[in-house]
């Protein structure tokens, strides 16, 4: 059915506690067996309750990884944190007589936010590098309007405001709005649920979380859907071939019976689920696979290299990948992140069930649909009027001005209704928001442009590239911007202003190095004031997320 009965929402719930309790009664007859107090066949039993009976062959060594636990391991000390993240510097100011050209790729994934609020609902600042700008701000969803027919995926529009942190500069807004089908009218889904149930999953925020959220989706699927489940540890192996969506019991039942235990071979596990989505693919239906894991592959492929050579080469498929991360201590956020963007798919964090139904329920079109694939941004600014711009965030999309022509350059998909947003700050020619001194030589005739190109009418020209889902040549979408605008720019108290607040939120918590002393206080009033309607109360939880930071200052 389309809504989950409440009935199995508790259930769920239930269902994820009783299996921490039985977690617990194991870890407490593998002390028992070590201090031979144990039966011998309870081994062999744990074995089969983890591949619940349905995993033949290498699949039920899962959980002989496992040593038995020792007296003495209820006193160790708590693992080292090992969470990875790919380093980020953030973008510089770039003065547009020498740099007039901006390219990236689109970026719909909102990991970085989830994961940032976990860090602080725990009382700890995130560390720099785990703050992606873009995903902070494309967490949220906004008003912008939409086509209003599948012929085309997305509209872009553009606004103009002064910066709230800088009244000397301007604020541009590019957001795109992807066509938001009719309830119930996606096309068929042939999903694989690739599970991580290594020993690392073995904690209450990661595999039983990890299946109450599963449950959430199974409750979406239709009858003329099919789900598979590819789970992997020391060895990969299907434990559900495909299912229709209308057999939600037996897939329920599936998810239930899976026990973490064992190392983690990840890649020979992204391997069988390609294989296991081809089997069962839908002609003109979504085929993809969603990873669920903390993302420590420590068995197999480990490099990173060769996991994203193979998930790009699988691709071509027509099979996309997307991720769930899970957990913390040992979190892989910058293997989750990137293989998702190699993969064509998107990536989330999931700390909470509530996340989990965000992702799963509320957002599901637009987490498994994709309505345009390699979509792009280039935006050229008009050196006669402004002198200065900078991105903020899309640091690790960003393009080669060449790459926006080339249509084998992969770059990022866009969702079913989903909203992309991208600012720049920028500072007019003469004004007093410059941040960068003229030049002592020649600097005047670097700034000056031929008469004939200046187009005073015009400050900037933006495209778009995209390309249908199921297609390998890109469609171009050409908008001039009026200096007109500058002059008046927009009122406060909407999108634009909340997006500006999350986005100095996330520049605050990487340094606010361009912020000029703009505080938590003022972050949080500008918030308050463009909250506008939070049907889910996300725009609510973030300013209290703003306050918990200005706590740890």
């Amino acid at each position: 059915g389309d809504q989950m009965h409440p009935s199995r929402f508790a259930g769920a719930i239930v269902l994820a506690g009783a299996m921490l309790l039985f977690g617990c009664e194991q870890g407490d007859k593998q002390q028992y067996a070590a201090n031979g107090n144990q039966p011998e066949t309870a081994a062999p039993q744990q074995d089969q309750k983890a591949t619940g009976g349905l995993v033949p062959g290498p699949v039920e060594s899962f959980n002989q990884n496992i040593a038995p636990a020792s007296p003495q391991m209820a006193y160790a000390p708590p693992p080292e944190n090992t969470e990875k993240y790919l380093p980020i510097d953030d973008n510089p100011v770039k003065e547009v007589a020498e740099a007039p050209v901006s390219t990236f790729s689109v970026d719909v994934d909102s990991g970085s936010y989830a994961n940032v609020r976990r860090f602080l609902m725990e009382g700890q600042k995130p560390p720099k590098d785990a703050v992606r700008v873009e995903e902070m701000v494309n967490y949220f969803t906004y008003d912008y309007p939409g086509p209003e027919d599948a012929g085309v995926p997305f509209t872009a529009t553009t606004h103009i405001a002064r910066t709230p942190w800088n009244p000397d500069t301007y604020l541009l807004e590019i957001g795109i709005k992807g066509y938001q089908p009719q309830h119930g009218a996606r096309p068929p889904a042939n999903l694989v649920f690739l599970i991580d149930v290594s020993g690392s999953m073995d904690e209450p925020d990661k595999l039983p979380l990890l299946k109450s959220g599963m449950h959430l989706l199974v409750d979406q699927l239709r009858a003329d859907d099919r789900v598979s489940i590819v789970v992997y540890a020391g060895a990969a192996g299907v434990v559900l071939e495909p299912t229709s969506g209308a057999d939600k019991d037996k897939i329920d039942d599936a998810l239930e019976r899976l026990q973490a235990g064992g190392s983690t071979a990840g890649g020979e596990g992204i391997q069988l689920a390609y294989a296991m989505a081809k089997q069962a693919r839908i002609d003109g239906g979504i085929n993809r696979i969603i990873l669920a894991t903390d993302g420590d592959f420590n068995v197999g492929i480990t490099d990173l290299d060769q996991l994203k050579s193979m998930v790009e080469d699988s691709r071509k498929s027509g099979i996309a990948l997307s991720t769930l991360g899970f957990g913390e201590g040992n979190y892989n956020d910058a293997l989750m992140e990137q293989i998702a963007d190699i993969g064509n798919g998107n990536y989330g964090y999931v700390d909470s069930l509530k996340e989990a139904k965000r992702l799963l329920v509320d957002q599901l079109d637009a987490t498994i649909e994709t309505i345009a694939k390699d979509v792009k941004v280039q935006i050229e600014f008009n050196p006669a009027i402004v002198a200065e711009y900078r991105l903020i965030g899309y640091e690790n999309r960003a393009l080669k001005r060449e790459d926006f022509n080339n249509d084998r350059k992969d770059a990022g998909e866009i969702g079913a209704g989903h909203t992309v947003t991208a600012l720049y700050e920028i500072a007019l020619v003469g004004s007093k928001g410059l941040a960068v001194d003229p030049l002592r030589y020649g600097g005047g005739e670097a700034r000056q442009v031929p008469a004939s190109d200046v187009k005073p009418e015009e400050f900037a020209f933006l495209r778009l590239r995209y390309k249908a889902p199921d297609g390998d040549v890109s469609k171009l979408i050409e908008t001039p911007l009026a200096t007109a605008r500058l002059e008046k720019p927009e009122s406060t108290g909407g999108d634009l202003d909340f997006a500006a607040a999350v986005a100095a939120f996330g520049q605050k918590l990487r340094g606010g190095d361009y912020l000029k002393g703009y505080s938590y206080d003022q972050i949080a009033e500008l918030a308050k004031a463009s909250r506008g309607f939070d049907g889910d109360g996300t725009r609510a939880e973030f300013i209290d997320l703003v306050d918990l930071a200005k706590s740890m200052n």
